[in-house]
């Protein structure tokens, strides 16, 4: 009588329950309606006159003679001029204006502006820096020039809203001027805020009618629940206790499931999983062994409730692993021991090969403790379903150490990728800021690599590259990291080593590649050399993308020397070095003693 009545009052609070989420799912609707769209339409406005001002930018740099120098004179041409006065009235622009890099005015469509200055913060902050900048406010009526050009009621001194956007105009990278338009977005606001009140009223009511459709579903099945809550009551003192221990096996299976999904390595997957089975299966030693990489033997890996396992044991020695199958020992009249639960002393035992994927990738045994034979019978399933769930962890690991070494590696050389390459150089500039740790770095591209894929073929191209890749690999010192950005280009990270010796370092990659022979088929591969270019941090640049840059301009300069050799970048002052070391420009015909320092 006790569960009726929870049941009922159950039922009849889930019923106020929906009856409550309606009134406030309706009232909610009706705030969202009048409120949330304009916030919203704003910022898709946002996005749209972004995109219409490149095109009128575009529209404006076209049809000027010589935009470039437009700008950057701070003059303009009366052909230019004359056209730029019909941009309003072939647009939805009513004002705009053109900036020198200065932030000068040196046209507008309002005379009385040009020479003046732009002095807001903004204007250096963002747009000098070439950002877009884009801001709306309203306005009157008479502050909107041309008005005939944009609305029917021109007595009409209702507040207008206003957009004024700057766009920046760069050319290679230099900041040259900025074009600042003006545009009344007062009807299109008004047009995309009824269309979006118009779109959450429609969702609205259909989303009270389903909420409604909900609440007399639920009464109707509240009513034949208090009918059919007489016959469960006699049941269930009945099954009270089965259930309880179903729930919480199924609770500390969640809770296992959950946590091993969140493990981040197999030896912190096997620790949950001892103390674990440890509350799930009290009645039962256990122990787990995984598959080596070899796979010729199983390393035991975990053990609980005064199980142990062995280091090592051989697939042989397990019954459940040769048959394919779960062993039970103690449940036929005739069984037979496996070698790793041996020494033997009678005790019913389980053998559960582990499976993912349709591999078995390892094995639970579980042995009865002592006067325990008839619950540790009765908990097989329960060890199944814990043997499943250790696989799929156990599988899901692999996967995913294995997925995230696909993701950072190149899979013809083996060496790191560009994305990888990024995030570390980023994290050593970070290091070294706060440390003060050296860091350089080297750019290395394959000389001629196009003949060598023309007139061999692409097989023999990536031989190349492999080959290459191996002398990168092994030439990595302690923290030093080597990758594959792409094609025929590879570059190394070096932490902690001085500048002079990173100058030696990249001459002895130069040799070590120069020394190597590829053989493709019967005949060996023409020569392969290589083209360096170092940079260091910070006499080279600060970020990630100077470094970058320091280095390959340092490697272009190699080749344009003649390739096969190793140059250092130029523009930056670098650690003074011993006049009898290395030089930055090393090679073949460059002897060490005669190099400039």
């Amino acid at each position: 009588m006790n569960s009726l009545k929870k049941q009922s009052l159950f039922n009849l609070m889930r019923s106020l329950s929906l009856i409550l989420l309606l009134f406030g799912m309706a009232a909610g609707s009706v705030w969202a309606i009048l409120a949330v769209p304009a916030p919203v339409v704003d910022y898709m406005l946002e996005a749209d006159i972004r995109k219409e001002a490149e095109l009128w930018r575009r529209r404006v740099v076209l049809h000027m003679e010589d935009p470039e120098a437009s700008f950057e004179s701070g003059s303009i041409s009366p052909s230019d001029a004359h056209f730029l006065l019909l941009l309003p009235e072939a647009s939805d622009v009513y004002r705009f204006r053109l900036f020198t890099a200065d932030g000068e005015i040196f046209w507008s469509t309002r005379p009385e502006e040009i020479g003046e200055y732009e002095t807001r913060s903004y204007f250096d902050s963002i747009v000098a820096k070439g950002n877009i900048h884009y801001t709306h406010k309203g306005r009157t009526t008479t502050e909107i020039d041309g008005m005939e050009l944009h609305i029917n009621d021109l007595h009409s001194d209702m507040e207008h809203r206003v957009a004024e956007i700057y766009v920046p105009l760069m050319h290679n990278g230099h900041f040259d001027g900025a074009i600042e338009f003006f545009t009344d977005i007062t009807e299109r606001r008004s047009i995309f805020i009824d269309r979006a009140r118009m779109s959450l009223s429609v969702l609205t009511g259909i989303a009270l009618l389903a909420l409604s459709f909900a609440v007399a579903v639920t009464f109707r099945n509240n009513r034949a629940n208090v009918r059919q809550l007489n016959e469960r009551n006699k049941n269930e003192r009945a099954i009270l206790d089965e259930q309880l221990r179903l729930a919480r096996e199924v609770q500390l299976l969640g809770e296992l499931n959950e946590w091993l999904q969140s493990s981040r390595s197999l030896d912190e997957l096997f620790d949950m999983v001892a103390r674990f089975m440890t509350h799930i299966l009290p009645n039962a030693e256990g122990s787990v062994y995984v598959y080596s990489n070899s796979r010729d033997v199983l390393d035991g890996c975990a053990s609980w409730n005064g199980g142990n396992h062995k280091e090592h044991i051989h697939p042989e020695e397990c019954w459940g692993l040769r048959r394919g199958r779960t062993y039970e020992f103690g449940s036929s009249e005739i069984d037979f021991v496996c070698e790793h639960a041996e020494p033997h002393d009678g005790r019913n035992y389980y053998c559960f090969p582990i499976l993912a994927h349709g591999e078995t990738v390892g094995l639970m045994h579980l042995r009865s403790t002592e006067g325990a034979s008839d619950e540790f019978q009765t908990s097989k399933k329960l060890a199944q379903m814990c043997a499943e769930q250790i696989s799929m962890a156990i599988a899901n690991v692999r996967m995913r150490d294995q997925l995230h070494d696909q993701s950072v590696r190149d899979p013809l050389t083996g060496l790191f990728n560009r994305r990888h390459m990024n995030d570390t150089l980023r994290k050593f500039i970070n290091f070294s800021q706060s440390t003060g740790k050296k860091l350089s770095l080297i750019a290395v591209d394959v000389d001629h690599f196009k003949k060598f894929n023309d007139n061999h073929g692409h097989d023999a191209g990536d031989m190349v590259l492999r080959a290459v890749g191996s002398v990168l690999e092994q030439a990595c010192d302690g923290e030093d990291v080597a990758c594959r950005p792409g094609g025929e280009e590879f570059t190394l990270i070096v932490s902690g080593t001085s500048q002079e010796d990173v100058m030696t370092k990249a001459e002895l990659l130069r040799q070590a590649v120069e020394a190597i022979v590829v053989r493709y088929g019967e005949k060996a591969l023409p020569r392969i050399t290589i083209s360096l270019g170092v940079a260091h941090y910070p006499a080279h640049g600060t970020m990630p993308q100077d470094l970058l840059r320091a280095s390959d301009d340092a490697l272009y300069d190699a080749k344009a020397k003649g390739r096969n050799q190793v140059c250092i970048a130029s523009g930056a002052e670098v650690e003074p070095r011993d006049p009898n070391a290395q030089s930055d420009h090393f090679g073949p015909d460059q002897p060490e003693d005669n190099a400039a320092a």
